[in-house]
Parts: C-alpha cells; sequence; structure tokens
C-alpha cells in the first residue's frame, strides 16, 4: 500500500460502507448502543458481528466474557427484528493473545480473514472494534495481508495527555494492541479518556427521546438508567456510551460529528504508557466529539 493510498483510506468513507463490528457486548451498556447504531444506519452494510473476550465484575473468565457477548449480541438481534442476521455473529477468542507472534485461533478470527480478501486495498473493509483487540490481532496474524485490504477503527487507549494508558480494551492485551498499532494497517483510533470520555447521556435525556419508542429502545434506556443507579447510589449520575463514537466515525461526512488529526502510530506499552516513534506510519487519532450533534443522531437512528 503507498502512503497515498493509506492517508485516503484513513480518510471518512463515502457512499455505502461494508463493515463488521467487534465487539464485548456484555461488558457494558454503551456497546449495544453501538451495535444498534451499526445495524440501523442505512449508510452501513453489516457483513459480520464478532463476540469479543473480556474479563471484569461481568464475567468470570476472558471465554466466559466472550459467551455472555455473544449470547448478548443475538438477543439484541432479537429485539431488532434481525433474525436473518443471526447466522453472521461469530465467537471470538477464548484467550488474550499470549505475545505478540501468536494468534488465537477462533471462528471471528478465521471468518475476518476470509471476509477482508474479498476486499481490496482501493474497496476496503471496515472493521470497528470496541473491546479488546484480541480477534482482529490475531487475523492479522494468521494472513498479514488482510492489513492492506481493511481499515480498522478501533476504541482504545488514552489520549496522550491522560495520565497513563491503562484503558481497559487496551490493557487486556496488549500484546494485541501493539499488532494493531504496528501491521501497517490503515487504524482509526478513539482515545478514551481525554476524547470519547465526553460522550454520555442522563437519565432524564434517555427517557425523553427512548422510552416507549421501541423495545431495543426501551431495553437500552431500562438497562443504562438501571446500572448508573446502581452505582451512583443517590448521587447526581451521567453514564458514558463512548463505544458509540467508534461506528459513527463511518457516518462522520464533514466532521459532523468529531474532530481528529494525523499521527506517526504511537506505540501501546507493556506498563501503562506510550511510546513514540516518528517514522512509523500515520493513523487517524480522534481528538474531540461533537457530543449534542452525535447524541441527536443516535436517538433518531434507535428511535426508527
Amino acid at each position: 500500500m503507498t502512503e497515498m493510498q493509506r492517508l485516503t483510506n484513513l480518510s471518512v468513507p463515502h457512499g455505502p460502507v461494508d463493515c463488521v463490528l467487534d465487539t464485548d457486548t456484555y461488558n457494558e451498556i454503551d456497546d449495544q448502543y453501538a451495535l444498534a447504531l451499526m445495524m440501523k444506519s442505512p449508510k452501513l452494510t453489516v457483513k459480520a458481528l464478532y463476540a469479543a473476550p473480556f474479563f471484569n465484575s461481568h464475567s468470570t473468565s476472558p471465554e466466559d466474557g466472550m459467551e455472555r457477548s455473544y449470547d448478548e449480541i443475538l438477543h439484541l438481534l432479537t429485539l431488532m427484528g434481525r433474525e436473518d442476521m443471526k447466522a453472521q455473529v461469530y465467537k471470538g477468542s477464548r484467550t488474550y493473545l499470549p505475545d505478540e507472534k501468536t494468534p488465537v485461533d477462533s471462528p471471528a478470527a478465521r471468518h475476518l480473514c476470509q471476509l477482508a480478501m474479498s476486499y481490496t486495498v482501493e474497496k476496503p473493509l471496515y472493521v470497528v472494534a470496541i473491546g479488546a483487540i484480541t480477534n482482529v490481532a490475531s487475523a492479522l496474524l494468521m494472513k498479514p495481508e488482510i492489513a492492506d485490504r481493511m481499515v480498522l477503527v478501533w476504541l482504545g487507549g488514552h489520549y496522550t495527555s491522560w495520565p497513563d494508558n491503562r484503558e481497559f480494551n487496551l490493557f487486556q492485551d496488549v500484546a494485541g494492541a501493539r499488532v494493531a498499532f504496528g501491521c501497517g494497517c490503515p487504524l482509526v483510533q478513539l482515545p478514551c479518556m481525554g476524547v470519547v470520555s465526553s460522550f454520555y447521556t442522563t437519565k432524564p435525556e434517555l427517557e425523553y427521546w427512548l422510552s416507549g419508542k421501541n423495545p431495543l429502545c426501551d431495553y437500552l434506556a431500562r438497562h443504562t438508567i438501571e446500572e448508573a443507579e446502581s452505582y451512583a447510589a443517590g448521587r447526581v449520575w451521567s453514564r458514558v456510551i463512548w463505544d458509540v463514537t467508534a461506528v459513527a466515525w463511518l457516518l462522520n461526512d464533514g466532521d459532523r460529528f468529531m474532530m481528529s488529526e494525523l499521527i506517526p502510530a504511537p506505540i501501546p506499552e507493556y506498563d501503562g504508557a506510550w511510546a513514540y516513534d516518528p517514522r512509523r506510519p500515520f493513523i487517524r487519532r480522534i481528538t474531540h466529539i461533537h457530543r449534542d450533534a452525535l447524541m441527536g443522531e443516535l436517538f433518531r437512528t434507535l428511535a426508527q
């Protein structure tokens, strides 16, 4: 891939977009919004949905997190009346990468290898990832030539002004993150703290814009409010739903929803820091979210 083609592929695509979503859907409520926005946006043709591993209080292991995420994807498709899409849902990795050279085999990684090979440098597949990057990194290791046939849009890592880089998605699988940032695949990064952490909602907003609109909206509003109130314990709260922003980049014609910059690909380090080498290929990094514009688009799309 030439540098000119790389920069072209780091621009927001015009016209219809073929895409896949790699998601740890059961981890928290924001993945559900992202998946719904992708499925309901007319510009986007969703080719597959991949369940990503995660391990926190909502799972007993990375494998359990992946299995729960797989089941949650199917549940969301039922709420949207998209039974036809269930055949394109794939289970992902059961563990994280053991090192930077060894992929973790899974139906999701194998499918991504096969699917991406049907695309070209000029017409790439857009891979939106909103969890640990294990599935995608595994596919890139299994079939390195797909790096030129896809554009990776990943919500992972913190912005460089943040005191550390111990962000949940990235720090679960640092080896996978180093593969993603170092393989040469065109990469759009959405940093969490310092950038997309500004994309949040509240109970009155959810009740006004989503409650009563359709079964999916009722599910999202109810569970977001319940989860927030469980940890807020009577305090004032707002709830980040930042995973939406990764999908929204594909819809960002004319910088409607966010601003960005081109930078040499930073290097995720195992100690929770970023390292830098100005000789590395450019990536696109999101720097600002137009919160109200994107929230309005999200609510209008989900309520359809």
